[in-house]
């Protein structure tokens, strides 16, 4: 590791903060603070959510829009801002597994993505700062020279325009390489916070903190959803947006999803950046674009991809994307950091369409699988033609109910196996005696018997939590590099204080009415 370069950086002693939410406005949209009935309910406010709402907006239907948060501030708020169809290597494996007819199918979207942002742009004046760029995928490793010249194989045979190279513009040795023509960068904010305004003047209801924790079905083919302020919210037509699926009743879509942490650094060089956006198809995983500031030309350098709430000292992430950064170009800053939360399917491609045979009415769009950009607003006409139409051209390929292949069927077990093995740790490990816990330490340790998860924060204050997941009882861990209580199970995270960041889970880590132990943690002498 360069030493003087990460000692002298002084984004690593300060909380993450990214540069797509520093540098657009804040929102302050209403919370719900009545019951009221629509047509159309959006549970969500990222990139699908705000973009369904936009191309449902002329349908003549009343549509409401719920964000736990505060909108684009979530995945959305995280991404790469990369516009493209070229998702690493995976046109080449969807003509395998899923057949020529649905590989065209996921390219021909994908491709329309890239150019209906653009659309969109223009046609209501939104400077989102979109560029057109060719994006790489590239090896360093001789394994990958085959599949990156099947890739491009395929890819021409969908319709793309790639080819095969053998260097990209860096100082850097590369084994072979796929280049995209006609791609493109934004900056996802300055995109969405206009479109959200449009949509809201425009009749959309928009509702901020706003948690959907409970969906239920009546008697009358509506649906009643209701949030954490205990309002109700009743529609025909309910789009579940909200990244991981909050509604797991049917279809086991926990167990179909994984969800993966990724880290994010923006650094400020000496050197200018060329063309294009870049990504290497082995791991560890790097991708890296430029971006346009006021103050000058920064870097987004990402990468260090692993499954949630695994892993402990989860710093050394962001140490190897500065190492990284470093062996590529004279880093003279480096004022942001951040890590993203991505949700992936077990065949690779999202989920989008009717959440269930069984729930009319009921649609989904999740596991993006950190190419969220493009099949975001995919998902938005996609569902729009499902719910206007009753069709899509491009609903087989990404039919949440579609037949499973091997591979995915060998995941899924995979990730079953994963969850028990957690819960059985969970039923097993022994809290920490030593309730020394240190500035900046997050643990879990035992108080009157019982399982407590405890952070001392820089003023010295305590912070507890029952460590306990609010979905499925699995045992969250302590994230250092985040600040958060991450479960391993199913990817849900928490605050120090056990408010919600990533679901699936709805609920806080509350004790909720453990009497005894709320008052051993309140005395003075812990």
């Amino acid at each position: 590791m360069n030493t003087d370069k990460f000692q002298n950086s002084k984004v690593l002693n300060e909380s993450p903060k990214s540069y797509w939410i520093s540098s657009t406005e804040d929102t302050n949209y209403p919370t719900l603070e009545q019951n009221i009935e629509v047509d159309i309910a959006i549970v969500g406010g990222g990139i699908v959510g705000i973009g369904t709402a936009y191309q449902l907006q002329s349908s003549g239907m009343k549509i409401a829009l719920l964000e736990g948060n505060k909108i684009a501030e979530g995945t959305t708020g995280h991404t790469t801002g990369k516009i493209t169809s070229q998702h690493n290597l995976i046109y080449s494996r969807l003509i395998r597994e899923f057949g020529k007819n649905q590989a065209q199918q996921y390219a021909t979207a994908n491709e329309l993505a890239i150019k209906e942002i653009k659309k969109i742009a223009d046609e209501n004046n939104i400077d989102c700062q979109y560029r057109t760029q060719p994006a790489y995928v590239y090896t360093q490793d001789e394994t990958y020279v085959q599949q990156i010249k099947d890739e491009v194989e395929a890819a021409k045979s969908l319709g793309i325009m790639a080819s095969y190279v053998e260097e990209i513009p860096f100082s850097m040795d590369i084994k072979a390489g796929v280049r995209f023509d006609n791609q493109a960068q934004f900056h996802p904010r300055r995109f969405l916070l206009p479109l959200a305004k449009l949509i809201h003047s425009a009749g959309v209801e928009i509702y901020e903190h706003s948690r959907v924790v409970k969906l239920d079905e009546k008697k009358d083919g509506k649906y009643a959803l209701t949030t954490d302020g205990n309002y109700s919210v009743t529609a025909k037509i309910v789009v579940i947006a909200s990244h991981y699926p909050f509604y797991n009743k049917l279809d086991a879509y926990f167990a179909r999803i994984s969800q993966s942490r990724t880290y994010a650094i923006v650094v400020k060089a000496k050197e200018k950046f060329p063309e294009g956006v870049f990504i290497n198809a082995e791991y560890p995983n790097r991708s890296f674009r430029e971006l346009s500031a006021s103050s000058g030309q920064y870097i987004l350098v990402v990468g260090e991809s692993h499954p949630t709430g695994h892993g402990h000292d989860t710093k050394i992430h962001y140490e190897a994307l500065i190492d990284f950064a470093n062996s590529l170009f004279t880093v003279e800053d480096i004022p942001y950091r951040w890590s993203t939360q991505d949700c992936i399917a077990v065949d690779g491609v999202p989920y989008i369409g009717r959440f269930s045979p069984e729930m009319p009415n009921l649609y989904i769009a999740t596991a993006f699988g950190k190419w969220g950009i493009t099949n975001g607003l995919v998902s938005s006409i996609l569902l729009r033609n499902l719910i206007v139409n009753g069709s899509s051209p491009w609903e087989e390929i990404y039919n949440p109910a579609r037949n499973k292949n091997i591979s995915a069927i060998e995941e899924t077990k995979k990730q079953s196996q994963r969850a028990e093995k957690h819960l059985a740790q969970h039923d097993s490990q022994r809290p920490l005696k030593d309730t020394d816990v240190k500035k900046g330490e997050g643990k879990i340790i035992e108080v009157d018997g019982k399982k407590v998860g405890a952070y001392r924060d820089q003023n010295g204050n305590l912070h507890f939590v029952n460590p306990v997941c609010a979905h499925m009882g699995c045992q969250v861990n302590w994230n250092p590099a985040e600040k958060s209580w991450d479960c391993p199970c199913h990817g849900s995270r928490y605050d120090v204080d056990g408010n919600v960041l990533n679901g699936p889970a709805v609920n806080s880590l509350s004790f909720d009415r453990d009497v005894n132990i709320l008052h051993r943690l309140t005395k003075e002498d812990f």
